[in-house]
């Protein structure tokens, strides 16, 4: 017999602000293969035609995300990288390209 989810852990398993996942790209070389912690999502600033002013260009409401079409390929994605000598995320963040985290790696064409 299949267990029956509820509508919270559904949602706790589509979290994306806040969730910790691994980098794997090249574009930030002190990442890769770091732990990230994912601040915002910065909608489609992966993309040429990319408008720094859009009004939803800077997403961290986890609502709104979901409502909007979630992650795309298009997009970047603010992170905080885990810092092993001080135990804790970084205060710093850094936006890799959203296919370049394993958590979204299933976006990339």
């Amino acid at each position: 017999m299949r267990k029956r989810t509820t509508q919270t852990q559904q949602a706790e398993a589509e979290k994306v602000i806040g969730a910790i996942t691994t980098y794997k790209g090249d574009e930030h070389a002190f990442m890769k293969g770091c732990k990230v912690r994912i601040v915002a999502v910065l909608r489609n600033a992966a993309r040429a035609d990319y408008n720094p002013d859009a009004e939803d260009g800077y997403i961290k409401d986890e609502e709104y995300l979901h409502a909007t079409g979630g992650v795309t390929a298009g997009d970047r994605i603010e992170v905080q990288p885990w810092v092993d000598k001080a135990g804790r995320f970084s205060w710093v963040t850094s936006d890799p390209k959203s296919t370049d985290l394993l958590m979204f790696e299933h976006l990339a064409k």
